[in-house]
């Protein structure tokens, strides 16, 4: 199989790219080629989707499928689809659950209400990016390569785990709790979590392109109570501490905000935000998604950690001085 990643040099694409080879696939990486190198055996054409002419060298060749993992730009689909529809058999695209309109409702699947679709290009500013223009311009870039390819391969991931991780968020626990001592938890019984480890994304996007596998799937783990997850990982990574339960006033009274970013506590969500969490796993899973056990998941969340260097300045988390610190407003 001749594979076309839009990508292939971080995470997701880099993961799907490596499976690939790994499998004797023809893959080929268009990408610029700054954020990081293709795997051994793979293929890299430099391409920079700013410019739509340079992506005029992967046309008039065929590809038994192409993996379009575009982040913030319908542009840059439309502009894939307009020089790459006729020369390929098969085509997948990466998009998020963020495309859905209510993240309160538990249990939604494809087919519930999604954003109005934003046929825009946006860019990543410090300050993030904006749930709800990411979601917007995802849906746009689905209906997009859904009119091109009826029968696309459309996954929407939660959050991603695993190896190559950047975002410092699911990697922040088994970090965190292999450090031991006095751990601060979110005290929310009724929360629950999802995530998609990348090694287990990636073997199914592969799979997709070698049985042509169509349809629009939401590509998560079945959803279970976060304290459960938090256990879970914490056996799995040998944690010895204390576990500090902090209810959500005291929290917010220390300033710590859900999700990501400084002075966070990763995973931790809104209360109505929780349906994004708890979305229904099982047509994914009849498609073939697999998921590897969460301790395995854990381990090599915390190999990465450690690779990266578990003391360096992190996106997401707590800092043992704030953790110190928000250990004091909780025992008030």
């Amino acid at each position: 199989m001749r594979l076309l990643i839009f990508g292939g040099t971080v995470l997701l694409s880099r993961a799907v790219a490596a499976e690939a080879v790994r499998r004797g696939h023809d893959v080929v990486c268009a990408a610029r080629g700054k954020s990081g190198s293709v795997p051994e055996g793979a293929r890299l054409v430099r391409v920079d989707r700013d410019d739509p002419s340079t992506l005029e060298q992967l046309s008039g060749e065929q590809y038994d499928s192409v993996l379009d993992t575009s982040l913030l730009s319908h542009t840059w689909t439309a502009d894939a689809l307009r020089v790459l529809g006729g020369s390929a058999r098969h085509w997948m695209f990466v998009s998020s659950v963020n495309v859905y309109a209510d993240h309160q409702q538990r249990g939604q699947r494809p087919g519930a209400p999604v954003l109005a679709p934003r046929a825009e290009h946006a860019t990543v500013t410090d300050g993030g990016v904006d749930p709800q223009l990411y979601g917007a311009i995802k849906v746009a870039g689905e209906n997009a390569v859904l009119a091109a390819f009826p029968d696309a391969f459309v996954v929407r991931p939660g959050l991603i785990s695993g190896p190559g991780d950047h975002t410092d968020r699911f990697g922040y626990w088994p970090m965190r709790f292999a450090r031991g001592g006095q751990v601060v938890v979110p005290d929310v019984p009724e929360q629950p979590a999802q995530y998609v480890d990348v090694r287990d994304l990636a073997a199914w996007i592969v799979d997709a392109a070698e049985q042509r596998i169509g349809g629009v799937f939401d590509a998560i783990t079945p959803p279970a109570p976060l304290p459960d997850v938090l256990a879970e990982i914490a056996e799995a990574v040998g944690f010895d501490g204390e576990l500090v339960p902090a209810p959500v006033e005291k929290l917010h009274e220390a300033e710590v905000k859900p999700w990501s970013g400084p002075r966070s506590l990763p995973l931790w969500a809104p209360a109505d935000m929780y349906g994004m969490l708890a979305h229904d796993a099982e047509p994914a899973v009849a498609a073939g998604l697999r998921h590897r056990s969460l301790a395995d998941a854990a381990r090599a969340a915390l190999e990465h950690e450690r690779a990266l260097g578990v003391d360096r300045e992190r996106l997401a988390g707590l800092s043992p001085e704030d953790e110190t610190a928000v250990i004091s407003i909780v025992g008030k």
